[in-house]
């Protein structure tokens, strides 16, 4: 783990606490999958748990993210309530958008997530305009835009950061780099060795850091928002990670490489965070096991919420438009 710049040990748990809420819920949602209770498209964060985690601490509840479809942990560690998040996925009435968002469309912005996008690359520019609109009510949010590495090679990965960098937009633009872009290895559609490197063409820092180190994460997104936040501009962040899983629920992953998925579960962020917030004193074993076990009951609470929610009454087609429905 990444030395320099350590936080105080307080903001260290409640680091490993986001990531374990994220693998704990990770586990189950596939669990629940799996055994019928639960149909849907579901796209598993594993692996990736450090990222958002690390940066959310530097956050507060009314800066904002814009994230993917891919983006549960995101959504999680910026603060999503479990209950109103699980009757989502389930599309029932109780869930943050009434349940007609479903798993693509979460949007709570009471927890600053502004919108979960199913658009390849969207997070970018609407993250620029969250900013805009900060920057001229003279307010002191800062946007997260995540993305993926593969919508890195999308027009509006280069019109967003070019336009945030020529209007000093309070945004930061974070990169989860997990090595394929759905199905695609991510040397084979890119023609750069790291994200971070076209940084450059659009005059901003940009930086390539380990994603399964939190503390490397949180050292560079801290720098990253504070200069945002004293209107110095955006920042690029390239966060090298791997997916445990396949793209969606379901898909085989076998264009991976053998050896490459199983390398990368034996560096699991989370249990490797675990023993050294131990072996450096932070935290007992008896401590985090009670943080786990009350994250756990926390999402036992939350699946039977979400399994005993109605699903939408037919009136909600009528709801939450932006006019009246005209019938000719």
């Amino acid at each position: 783990m990444t030395l320099a710049k350590q936080p105080d040990p307080q903001t260290l748990l409640d680091i490993y606490r986001r990531m374990t809420l994220v693998m704990q819920n990770d586990e189950r949602f596939r669990a629940v999958i799996k055994s019928g209770k639960m149909v849907m498209p579901y796209y598993s964060p594993r692996g990736q748990e450090a990222i958002p985690a690390a940066v959310s601490v530097n956050l507060t509840d009314e800066d904002y993210i814009c994230t993917i479809y891919r983006g549960v942990h995101d959504m999680l560690c910026k603060g999503v309530p479990m209950k109103e998040l699980w009757a989502e996925l389930a599309g029932k009435v109780t869930g943050t958008c009434k349940g007609k968002g479903g798993p693509m469309h979460v949007t709570h912005p009471a927890t600053g997530v502004m919108i979960t996008t199913g658009i390849v690359g969207s997070s970018m520019p609407i993250a620029n305009g969250l900013a805009l609109a900060t920057q001229i009510r003279g307010g002191n949010q800062v946007t997260i835009a995540y993305f993926g590495d593969g919508a890195s090679n999308i027009g509006a990965f280069h019109e967003a950061l070019n336009m945030a960098s020529v209007w000093k937009l309070p945004v930061v633009f974070v990169c989860q780099n997990n090595r394929y872009a759905e199905h695609t290895a991510f040397a084979k559609g890119t023609a750069v060795a790291n994200v971070a490197d076209r940084a450059v063409a659009y005059s901003m820092p940009g930086v390539t850091v380990n994603g399964n180190d939190p503390l490397a994460v949180y050292q560079a997104s801290k720098e990253a928002i504070d200069r945002a936040r004293a209107g110095e501009g955006p920042t690029l962040i390239e966060a090298m990670t791997f997916r445990f899983h396949g793209h969606v629920f379901g898909d085989p992953d076998d264009y991976m490489g053998s050896t490459e998925k199983e390398e990368a579960m034996r560096d699991d962020p989370v249990p490797a965070f675990r023993n050294w917030l131990i072996e450096n004193g932070h935290a007992t074993d008896t401590d985090l096991v009670a943080m786990e076990s009350e994250i756990e009951q926390g999402i036992n609470e939350a699946v039977e919420f979400a399994l005993s929610s109605p699903y939408p009454d037919v009136a909600e087609l009528r709801r939450d438009v932006f006019g009246d429905e005209v019938i000719v």
